[in-house]
């Protein structure tokens, strides 16, 4: 498939390798390698015991054709068995998407390739709302979903709790961050932040950002005083780490003279003949 340049990739294991056994971290790494036209420099995090995560250290190139090969089938991996077959994946990267969101000018920039496509006038989280800040990436789309005050802590029967059918949503947090179509704050597009955290805009503007971008695509709010994007486990928050925190995550990163691993990004089990078990996969 094609994918965003902002696109993680994550390998998740079915039984744990703990830090303390950094021999098997290393051979697990080492399995899993990956080559690039054009080349790039990328490793392994280890987000926890059984949960990989690998990013290049930069966005990837637009275009880029990334080819996969899981070598872990016969490698031991600590007291657990052996790793199986796994077929090899390919997969490209489309255009170069960025969306800069500035919560303080109240206003989205998207760019193609470096080149502006569109300034859009947006509204952002308010007090006590505010969108959190930082470098996110598209998770998936809904032409229409709804969004209840009480799924993010919000009660019924207060002012602040809302029920609507909401349009062109490009999901970029599992908590419920979107960039939507908000018509019934049109007032406030460009002007100031209203939201409840998520990137509002017009209902043209939110149905071509829809159609414009793909999972995987970089989507970025600055100036907006919420906390930071967390790395993990609400989507892809990966691109927040600099490169040498990242590679303080990888076990082969710390050996001298080893280049970082490869990446998996479709779909791929690799069975394993013993206890242990891995699924190889971009999070989407």
């Amino acid at each position: 498939g094609t994918y965003g340049a902002g696109q993680i990739v994550t390998a998740a294991l079915s039984h744990p390798v703990p830090a303390a056994d950094r021999e098997s971290r290393i051979r697990v790494e080492r399995a899993l390698e990956v080559t690039s036209e054009p080349a790039v420099e990328g490793s392994w995090h280890w987000v926890d015991d059984s949960t990989l995560h690998y990013r290049p250290r930069t966005y990837w190139p637009a275009h880029a054709v990334v080819r996969v090969r899981s070598g872990l089938d016969g490698v031991k991996v600590g007291g657990h068995g052996y790793g199986g077959p796994s077929e090899p994946v390919e997969f490209t990267v489309g255009d170069r998407i960025e969306a800069v969101t500035d919560s303080a000018a109240h206003e989205m920039t998207v760019r193609r390739n470096g080149r502006i496509l569109r300034t859009i006038p947006v509204t952002t989280g308010k007090a006590g709302f505010l969108t959190r800040s930082g470098i996110k990436v598209v998770l998936g789309k809904e032409e229409r979903v709804r969004m209840r005050g009480d799924t993010v802590g919000i009660q019924r029967g207060t002012k602040e709790f809302y029920d609507l059918s909401v349009f062109w949503a490009t999901r970029v947090t599992w908590s419920g961050e979107y960039v939507h179509a908000a018509p019934w704050s049109a007032d406030a597009h460009g002007v100031e932040n209203v939201s409840h955290g998520c990137t509002g805009m017009s209902t043209a503007n939110a149905a071509w950002f829809f159609k414009t971008v793909r999972v995987g695509d970089i989507v970025e709010v600055v100036n907006s005083g919420g906390e930071p994007m967390a790395p993990f486990a609400n989507g892809f928050g990966d691109w927040n780490l600099d490169w040498s925190a990242w590679l303080k995550g990888s076990a082969l990163a710390s050996v001298p003279g080893q280049a970082a691993a490869g990446a998996v990004p479709a779909a791929s089990s690799s069975s394993v003949s013993g206890r242990t078990t891995s699924r190889l996969h971009p999070m989407t």
